[in-house]
């Protein structure tokens, strides 16, 4: 294994300083948000060509921060051709993508949701492209959505068209992310072995939550720092400012006195949502970020000291967006709710350049595969 690293890997480039990198690649980014998948790879090197995502409002901030081109367009309406023309000449061609989890995780059991022929329909383009390497990153959960089906035929397809397909189920924190995230991972590679790098961060030297955040100033809930709009935290009623007082990091409601606990949580029904109203720990990784990580109800999503939810800002520190990322443009109205899930839907940058850098050794000849 490599050796082990306390804090981030190295700071992530920006994009004028990463074009000045030789080119590894040509990459074509589908569902791509606003951009945490495809700035691993601008990071490492890559040439991004186009990032494609049926929610426009995610534009400025994909083209703001990656140099490449955003299309609005829903992947159901394309075809490889499209998506052929978009990568450059004489370059290896690398198709990344993560469909949008939420059908896939245990928050949606519905069946009828259209959303989960999404990983059929990114198959399909990678049928019709035939790129030389492909990245997927979506749920655990997907190997087992429908007893598994859906993955599975989305693996065989990729085999059936001449790729050696490795699926890798890890944990964020081993790579530098300051999260306990556990995400799936599938590299296919036409061109040779393919396999994610080994874990840069050993359990004892994972990001903290005290290195990632501690540095911004304090704020109050329902407070913004005057220098970074992003650095805002939501408010809290009189009830959840007693309810966060009372919180300490490692416990949950059921540690409150009792009239603080909610009464949805005092029925049998509700005692098991046990992770919720809860604060981070300073010295170990956060929780999942989701797109309602800056409400203190939504999860452990507490300040691990100040009485508040986490800020934007911290939430997209704790998705390993470097500082200087620009979520929204400044002269036009942006929105809480909207930053907060283009941030919890993003892929953690650092992951991001864990896979970037495990597609350019392949592409070398150097896999450990």
């Amino acid at each position: 294994m490599a050796a082990v690293q306390k804090h981030f890997a190295a700071p992530t480039q920006s994009h004028q300083e990463a074009i000045a990198c030789p080119r590894r690649g040509s990459v074509v980014d589908v569902f791509c948000g606003i951009g945490g998948l495809s700035h691993g790879f601008v990071s490492e090197g890559f040439d991004v060509r186009a990032g494609i995502d049926i929610d426009a409002s995610c534009r400025y901030a994909y083209e703001r921060n990656n140099g490449a081109r955003f299309i609005g367009r829903d992947v159901g309406d394309l075809r490889g051709g499209e998506i052929n023309h978009l990568f450059a000449k004489d370059e290896p061609r690398i198709l990344v993508g993560c469909a949008p989890c939420q059908p896939f995780s245990t928050y949606s059991q519905n069946r009828s949701d259209a959303k989960w022929r999404l990983l059929a329909e990114f198959g399909r383009l990678v049928s019709e492209v035939q790129p030389d390497v492909v990245s997927m990153e979506n749920v655990p959960r997907l190997t087992s959505f429908h007893k598994g089906e859906l993955f599975k035929q989305f693996v065989a397809a990729l085999e059936t068209a001449g790729y050696d397909v490795r699926p890798k189920v890890v944990n964020c924190a081993d790579y530098g992310v300051p999260q306990t995230r556990l995400r799936l991972v599938v590299l296919a590679s036409r061109v040779g072995p393919i396999e994610l790098m080994p874990p840069t961060h050993a359990a004892d030297a994972h990001v903290t939550v005290r290195d990632a955040i501690a540095h911004l100033p304090p704020i109050t809930a329902g407070g913004k720092d005057a220098e970074d709009p992003l650095h805002y935290a939501s408010r809290l009623s009189e009830t959840n400012l007693a309810r966060i007082r009372e919180a300490k990091p490692g416990q949950s409601w059921r540690d409150w006195k009792p009239a603080l606990v909610a009464p949805c949580h005092r029925k049998h029904s509700g005692r098991w949502y046990q992770s919720v109203y809860g604060r981070m720990h300073w010295d170990a990784p956060a929780p999942t970020i989701t797109t309602q990580c800056n409400g203190f109800g939504n999860g452990r999503f507490g300040h691990p000291k100040q009485d508040r939810a986490i800020s934007l800002r911290e939430a997209a520190l704790l998705q390993t967006f470097p500082e200087g990322y620009e979520f929204f443009d400044p002269n036009e109205r942006w929105f809480v709710s909207a930053a907060a899930r283009w941030i919890g839907n993003a892929v953690p940058v650092a992951l991001a350049r864990a896979v970037a850098r495990s597609v350019a050794r392949a592409l070398e000849g150097k896999s450990d595969a």
